[in-house]
């Protein structure tokens, strides 16, 4: 239970002490020329600072995760900071997946196995389309798809790997947007994260994730059509 205590924690004291958005985004305004400069003057050191702080971010579940995405697309650029922040989250959320899992698996699975076998079953069977379909679609939040599969059995493997892939999408628009974020500092005065999702990138969004569940779709088409009486000749 130590992990999880320790990242609740976390989670509570970023709550309480945050800045909320405006403040950023003044922040970020004020030093901005000190921030790109010590970014240019060591690149390397700044992204490994950037993909642990993100990792940490994605595993204390903290909701700053668009706006810390744009931030990467700031610095390091649309493709860089994708690649930094897919690193980083997928780390993270690799991080709170096991904690999760030593900490609730076996209790959760003493207490509702048997409820759950069915659904487990096909989850395991396709495990790998399903979670590719809950990272691309963004109206699943990004901890609540980290805590969920921790009490079934998914393979560690699937996890990462559909974390990494999943997420690539959605990165990327908010690291696109983050690029030209230095016109929005230069001509605005504020700055607000409902103005970046706009309807047509959640369709889009959706769109993608639907399309992960095609080999669901197709495979069960399959087993119906082997499964179903034939007829006999003639």
């Amino acid at each position: 239970m130590l992990p999880l205590l320790l990242l609740a924690v976390g989670l509570a004291a970023f709550l309480l002490f945050a800045p909320d958005e405006q403040t950023v985004f003044q922040m970020l305004k004020a030093h901005r020329a000190a921030i790109t400069g010590w970014t240019l003057a060591n690149p390397l050191l700044a992204g490994l600072a950037f993909v642990l702080a993100y990792a940490a971010i994605a595993a204390f579940s903290l909701p700053v995760s668009a706006l810390v995405t744009m931030f990467g697309g700031f610095l390091f650029g649309a493709l860089a900071g994708t690649v930094l922040v897919v690193v980083g989250a997928t780390a993270g959320a690799v991080a709170l997946f096991l904690a999760v899992r030593a900490a609730f698996a076996d209790i959760f699975r003493a207490r509702f196995g048997r409820r759950i076998a069915r659904l487990e079953r096909g989850l395991s069977r396709d495990a790998f389309s399903y979670l590719l379909f809950l990272r691309l679609v963004p109206v699943f939040p990004f901890f609540l798809v980290n805590i969920a599969p921790a009490f079934f059995e998914v393979r560690l493997r699937v996890f990462a790997v559909t974390t990494f892939i999943g997420i690539i999408p959605g990165t990327f628009v908010f690291a696109n947007v983050g690029a030209s974020l230095g016109r929005v500092l230069d001509q605005a005065d504020s700055f607000s994260l409902g103005n970046v999702v706009t309807p047509d990138i959640l369709i889009a969004l959706s769109l993608l994730g639907l399309l992960s569940l095609l080999p669901v779709a197709y495979g069960r088409l399959r087993g119906r059509r082997r499964d179903a009486p034939r007829c006999p000749p003639g």
